[in-house]
């Protein structure tokens, strides 16, 4: 499959880009809403060298007058937002908390060291080789959004009616959601991973579930999810009765005394949510430690890198069991 090809239309203007690689980081779906010779593009891929066929795909669809100059940013994530030096001068609308959050991302300098000085023969060095190695992080100028908001901000594509909601703090400080009234169609961000465990940075659980209540509520069609297939409503109800069941299952083992990254391998040893398929389980250690600081009432900044770490050390036990000789 060419990377052209992964620009999808849904309705009538509508469009999904989504890189169709299971169990990896990094690959986030965008979008593009055109109509009458405007467009809106939602997210941009990681890298520049992942962004131009994205938008290649994205001028094609939407014609040759039509400026790709306006971009909705669902949250301050690089896989999300680093792909934006390719749009010189273009508006880029995100919320008031995007941007304050954007300073607490890791730089695309950090993530090359991280991928390229790290030791390989430890988790964390072989993990981020594994997931990250394939992006080039050179060369990325990290722009930040030009026109935020606090609350909603309604807006016309040529005649397409969007909504920008703002729904963090949830998977990070500042998500929004992207809803075409008209189209029956929400572009979700990561408050919604399809097909695999997400990695909630901010939390907590609650927040996100209900992020993706206001979705349902929405009463959309299609919901596209920052990683993974389209949803249906059914499936986001599915992916909600994950998330809550998560919650009570860090609130039972946080009473329990067992850590975070205790409950992450416990839930992981008994393949508690089988429906996920392989994915990247590991990534529960993230999500359940930032709902264990939210249960101990820590508003400390989270240590990312000891995140990582956690999540690291699970995949390379994982994979030491499969593979005994690696």
């Amino acid at each position: 499959m060419t990377l052209e090809s992964l620009l999808t239309q849904i309705a009538p203007g509508v469009f999904a880009w989504q890189p169709r690689q299971a169990a990896t980081w990094g690959l986030a779906n965008c979008g593009l809403i055109t109509s009458q010779g405007q467009a809106l593009l939602v997210d941009t891929p990681y890298t520049p060298g992942l962004t131009d066929p994205f938008l290649a795909a994205a001028r094609a669809a939407a014609g040759p007058h039509a400026a790709l100059d306006r971009v909705a940013v669902t949250h301050a994530n690089g896989d999300h937002t680093w792909g934006l030096q390719q749009l010189p001068g273009a508006e880029v609308l995100a919320t008031r908390a995007a941007l304050d959050h954007q300073c607490l991302e890791p730089t695309p300098q950090q993530l090359y060291t991280l991928v390229n000085d790290t030791d390989p023969g430890q988790p964390l060095g072989w993990y981020f080789r594994h997931h990250f190695g394939k992006f080039d992080f050179s060369d990325i100028q990290v722009l930040p959004p030009t026109d935020t908001f606090t609350g909603h901000r309604n807006l016309m594509v040529g005649e397409i009616p969007v909504e920008l909601h703002e729904v963090g703090p949830a998977h990070t400080v500042g998500d929004l959601i992207v809803h075409l009234p008209a189209q029956r169609t929400v572009f979700a961000g990561d408050i919604v991973f399809a097909g695999d465990h997400p990695s909630h940075w901010a939390g907590p659980l609650e927040r996100v579930s209900a992020a993706c209540e206001r979705i349902l509520g929405l009463e959309p069609e299609w919901i596209v999810p920052g990683h993974g297939p389209l949803m249906t409503p059914d499936e986001l109800r599915t992916y909600i009765a994950y998330l809550d069941d998560l919650s009570d299952q860090a609130y039972l083992m946080h009473g329990q005394g067992k850590s975070a990254v205790e409950a992450a391998r416990i839930l992981v040893a008994e393949d508690r949510y089988v429906g996920l398929g392989l994915g990247l389980p590991e990534r529960l250690a993230i999500t359940l430690s930032t709902e264990y600081r939210h249960l101990d009432g820590d508003t400390a900044a989270p240590d990312l890198l000891e995140l990582m770490e956690h999540a690291a050390r699970i995949a390379w036990d994982r994979a030491s069991v499969a593979e005994p000789t690696r």
